[in-house]
C-alpha cells in the first residue's frame, strides 16, 4: 500500500471532480478525522489516517482490503470510479 503519485491523484480528482465537483476538500478533511487515497494492487481505497496506521503492520502480501475501494486503474492507467464510492460521494453531488 503506497500513497497515489502525482498524475495518479490528478486522474482520481478529475474522476471525482465530475461528481461532487470542488466538494473533493469536504471528502478528505471530514468532521470525524482525516481521510486519504492509498493505492493498492491497482485498486483506489479511502481509509482514515488512523486505518492507515494500523494497516502499515500488516505484512502486504496480507492485506486484503484496507479500507473503502473508491475504483481502480486499468491497464492504460484510466481510472474507473467503482460503486463502492457512491455511499461517500452521494452527500456531497451537483
Amino acid at each position: 500500500m503506497r500513497p497515489l503519485t502525482e498524475a495518479e491523484t490528478r486522474a482520481v480528482f478529475e474522476k471525482l471532480g465530475k461528481y461532487i465537483g470542488e466538494n473533493i476538500q469536504l471528502l478528505v478533511d471530514r468532521p470525524d478525522g482525516t481521510y486519504c487515497f492509498r493505492l493498492h494492487r491497482d485498486r483506489v481505497y479511502y481509509l482514515s489516517e488512523k486505518l492507515l496506521k494500523l494497516a502499515a503492520s500488516v505484512p502486504r502480501d496480507s492485506l486484503v482490503a484496507p479500507g473503502t475501494c473508491f475504483g481502480k486503474f486499468t491497464k492504460s492507467q484510466k481510472f474507473r470510479l467503482s460503486v463502492t464510492a457512491l455511499d461517500f460521494l452521494a452527500p456531497y453531488a451537483k
